[in-house]
């Protein structure tokens, strides 16, 4: 048995474990986002040191999945609207000196499509995009089976187009974005401005009160999805995929969110493309960016075609 290292850092979570050849998590854990980039490399060590600890066998090697535009030929991070003190940080030499194995570093995203292509529910396609939705959107493509990067390593980030010219400043700096639309505080925001709730209350809190039937709720997971419809169109008229998977942490809210996007993305796209791709939730859940880390650094596919 070959056992790998994956690690997923998100806007608010830093997730790794063991994942070995057959893509099954041996342990994971997860920790809070580190405020700054300088506490994030303080914190790795011990990490490294729990998880060489826990494994059956060596790590023979790491894989890590950053947010934002990380590019291939700098091996850095340029832009991470959720983790700005990543950004322009030369993370590989600091990394060399904490992990005693070989690694590999990409976009978050193409690490959670690249998951589920080698162990999810994406097995078997020849072209996969994987949008994660959570505080942010992000998308992985995996065209002829290879993740599709772009020139730079910059492809895929469907949820920094605009699709409201003139809607809210999102984090990355441009102005109605489709992640301001349908990300987990979208949904909160409109919770809020529908039901002029007061209480501190979590994306979790407003998908129960939809399930309990609460009209303010089911409506921000409508219009959330509505627009998430419209994302997806966008991809299938462009790209023509086989498959489209949605994960990420909201998508515990099941149909409430997929629902209104398939029925939207049906209205907008070519009929003949959007019959020809399948739309479904991904099954890796929140493992799937530290398993596609884990299977990059095992090998199982180059970063970039």
């Amino acid at each position: 048995m070959s056992v790998s290292a994956g690690f997923d850092l998100g806007g608010t979570q830093l997730k790794y474990g063991l994942v070995d050849q057959d893509g099954s998590v041996l342990y994971k854990a997860r920790i809070p986002t580190p405020s700054t980039v300088i506490d994030l490399i303080d914190r790795l060590p011990a990490i490294w040191a729990d998880l060489k600890g826990r494994s059956p066998e060596p790590i023979g090697a790491a894989g890590l999945g950053l947010p934002g535009i990380y590019d291939v030929r700098l091996g850095r991070i340029r832009q991470s609207p959720h983790c700005a003190g990543l950004d322009e940080f030369d993370l590989a030499p600091a990394l060399a000196g904490i992990l005693d194995v070989p690694f590999v570093i990409d976009n978050d995203a193409n690490l959670a499509a690249l998951g589920e292509w080698t162990h999810g529910a994406g097995r078997g396609t020849s072209s996969l995009i994987v949008m994660t939705i959570g505080t942010g959107i992000g998308a992985g493509i995996i065209l002829e089976g290879r993740i599709w990067g772009g020139v730079r390593g910059f492809a895929g980030e469907i949820g920094h187009v605009s699709i409201r010219p003139d809607g809210l400043e999102c984090p990355c700096g441009n102005r109605g974005c489709l992640e301001t639309e349908v990300s987990a505080r979208a949904i909160l925001r409109r919770y809020r401005d529908f039901s002029a709730a007061a209480e501190d209350l979590t994306p979790e809190d407003v998908h129960r009160r939809a399930e309990a039937g609460d009209k303010g709720a089911r409506r921000a997971f409508l219009e959330a999805g509505t627009f998430l419809g419209l994302g997806l169109s966008l991809l299938i008229n462009v790209l023509n995929p086989e498959m489209i998977l949605i994960g990420g942490g909201i998508m515990t809210a099941g149909d409430l969110l997929l629902g209104p996007a398939v029925a939207e993305a049906g209205r907008r796209s070519y009929r003949a493309s959007f019959e020809a791709c399948t739309i479904r939730r991904a099954a890796l859940g929140n493992d799937a960016g530290l398993i596609g880390a884990a299977a990059l650094a095992a090998g199982r596919m180059d970063p970039e075609s």
